[in-house]
């Protein structure tokens, strides 16, 4: 009998090195993951502010807290599956996939930056494309759709990259690292979206309550977050064209185009080696650079198309649906 409790705990023991051992890789593969994604992280965060902006502060968090809620449910139920079930059965349709993601990355930023030079011009093209809110709520919801939707883009990227660390390794390792990484990047990147609208507010209470440099520190803060959040904002919409215009020349280059992509690198190294100090820095400015021109030019050409060809189609479908559901 006790031989038989001693190779039972035995056979736990072993059983229980294993999952820890199991633990160990799907951490260090997350981290990896995380890391070689830092880049989007980082553009998710500049980006998601500007769609709170706005809006009065008692609505700022809760429509953080749907965007976070819809940026997991992107990541969990949609991208996780997806990108297992592709990466096992379809991994040619990855790339063209990724890269209509990254065109629609830079039709909404050339639209933000069409609307900041060209305001009529641009209000005109949105009535065109979609029907203005008729109602805060209605301008709520359209404003978290959307920056799901952008998410969802952003999201689909770093599942991708997380992938990409781990060839070879079993399915359920892929699916737990896709999961731990999913869930971690999202609260990293919405907890820190919270803090930043809510700074001014809390602001406002250090220099209220606050003595001496608490309150100074608080006036501070008062001050130079609406300051900071356009300016987040502007970085916010340049990042959307520099991811979507990066994924694009990247998805050229596995497609035999690697012209740009060569050409955008060779910049970039150029201008690292020129500029000896902060050379990494340099060259991230300069690819991003390259990706931005790239990412600009080609939302400016999908513009017209979005608003003459595609938005009349799309109202068409739904008008039809709508006729056949009646």
């Amino acid at each position: 009998m006790s031989t038989g409790l001693l190779a039972l705990l035995d056979d736990v023991a072993s059983i229980t090195k294993v999952a820890a051992a199991s633990l160990d890789d799907i951490t260090a593969q997350a981290t990896k993951a995380g890391a070689k994604a830092a880049g989007i992280v980082i553009d998710d965060a500049a980006v998601t502010p500007r769609y709170v902006v706005g809006f009065t502060a008692d609505r700022e968090l809760p429509i953080v807290g749907r965007i976070a809620l819809g940026s997991l449910r992107n990541k969990l139920l949609i991208l996780l599956p997806a990108a297992l079930a592709l990466s096992a059965f379809a991994p040619w349709a990855i790339t063209p996939l990724l890269m209509l993601g990254g065109l629609f990355l830079c039709y909404e930023g050339a639209e933000k930056v069409y609307e900041a030079l060209f305001p009529h011009a641009a209000h005109a093209h949105e009535a065109a494309v979609s029907a203005a809110p008729q109602d805060p709520q209605t301008l709520e919801n359209e404003k978290v759709g959307g920056a799901i939707r952008t998410d969802f883009i952003l999201s689909a990227e770093i599942m991708a990259i997380t992938l990409s660390t781990m060839p070879g390794t079993s399915l359920w390792m892929q699916a737990l690292v896709l999961g731990v990484v999913g869930i971690a990047l999202t609260v990293i990147v919405y907890g820190g979206v919270a803090l930043i609208v809510k700074a001014d507010d809390a602001g406002v209470a250090m220099a209220r309550d606050g003595i001496g440099p608490v309150r100074a520190i608080g006036r501070g803060l008062v001050a130079g977050m609406p300051v900071f959040l356009k300016v987040l904002s502007v970085v916010g919409t340049a990042a959307m064209i520099w991811v979507g215009g990066g994924i694009v020349v990247h998805g050229l280059a596995e497609y035999g185009f690697a012209g740009l992509e060569h050409a955008i690198h060779a910049a970039a190294v150029g201008a690292g080696h020129a500029l000896s100090a902060g050379a990494g820095l340099v060259e991230w400015l300069v690819t991003a650079a390259g990706s931005g021109i790239v990412g600009l030019a080609l939302g400016a050409l999908l513009i017209p198309v979005v608003g003459r060809v595609i938005a009349p189609l799309w109202h068409a479908m739904q008008k039809r649906a709508k006729l056949m559901s009646n």
